[in-house]
């Protein structure tokens, strides 16, 4: 059989393949290959190096950063309501205690807000702290109590100055909240939040008068007429110039463009008072506030509601 194989390969005129040629020539490729992999690996080397560096130096420069975006902007103060135009780092959680309409009583433990970061220039971006709620109904007997749905937002600076150079800012957020609360206060779908933002401030660091306003719309991606589409206007009015002390005045306004309150509008105003920002450890300050707000129109979905923030700025 070995004869028979061996005869028709001559027949063809294909000789069997010499083992040493093979061998010499694997050695051949893999000689290249290795010297290929040693010519290059100082040059891999220094690359991964400098990626490295350039990793440290980003998180080792963060606070030189962060402090010269918030130089570049003016020093308002962010309102209780209202979400600031400026960029902000710190750690803050809101409370609000809100009896509604229909004789329910609902209390927030978060506010949705969170730990906010400055990780470029001009961008600003906010990881909600999970929101704990408790509502107790008028018509059972028990509360219903659990975690509100994930909230997160990146904001962008497109125009600013500080006091020194015209005192204004103009911002763009995107907002998304995702369904992941309990079952008795999830929204059951991701919701969208696209909002304009700007201030314009008139005096200088030390006193002054500015106003914050947002304009937003927030968009389920789906069962709108159950949800709602409510676009939301907010506006601060602040006095500026007692150190400490941070008195102001907000209006909100809201239109439901679908869902259950179709075409309703509501107004309301919350004046309120903030104190800080006071020194606590190195770059670490302190800021509370509270807020009284009133709806102003027979159709309301709150009455009366306090709202306490605490926050860290760093």
């Amino acid at each position: 059989m070995l004869c028979g194989l061996a005869h028709d390969l001559e027949a063809l005129n294909v000789r069997p393949i010499s083992f040493r040629r093979y061998h010499c020539a694997t050695a051949w490729i893999a000689g290249c290959l290795f010297l290929a992999i040693g010519l290059t690996w100082p040059a891999v080397d220094a690359l991964s190096y400098e990626r490295d560096e350039e990793f440290h130096d980003y998180f080792r420069n963060w606070f030189v950063r962060s402090d010269k975006s918030k130089e570049e902007q003016p020093h308002w103060m962010t309102p209780i309501v209202t979400v600031t135009p400026r960029l902000e780092q710190e750690i803050r959680e809101d409370f609000l205690w809100q009896p509604r309409p229909n004789g329910d009583y609902l209390t927030n433990y978060g506010g949705q807000k969170g730990l906010e970061l400055i990780p470029t220039d001009d961008t600003e971006i906010i990881i909600g702290i999970p929101t704990y709620q408790m509502l107790r109904s008028s018509k059972k007997p028990f509360k219903e109590v659990g975690w509100a749905d994930e909230n997160l937002l990146l904001k962008y600076r497109f125009l600013t100055a500080n006091e020194e150079h015209g005192n204004y800012i103009v911002t763009g957020f995107l907002g998304v909240t995702l369904p992941t609360g309990s079952e008795e206060f999830t929204k059951k779908q991701v919701i969208y939040t696209p909002t304009i933002a700007a201030g314009k401030g008139w005096g200088t660091r030390q006193a002054g008068f500015d106003i914050q306003s947002t304009l937003s719309a927030s968009i389920p991606d789906g069962h709108e007429k159950a949800i709602g589409v409510p676009i939301v206007w907010n506006t601060a009015l602040q006095p500026y110039g007692f150190k400490y002390f941070w008195p102001e005045v907000e209006f909100g306004y809201t239109y439901w463009m679908d869902g259950p309150t179709k075409k309703k509008t509501q107004w309301t105003i919350t004046p309120g008072l903030i104190l800080g920002r006071f020194p606590v450890w190195d770059r670490v300050k302190a800021v509370v506030g509270l807020g009284y707000q009133m709806p102003l129109t027979t159709f309301r979905t709150q009455e009366h509601t306090w709202i306490l923030t605490i926050r860290f700025p760093f």
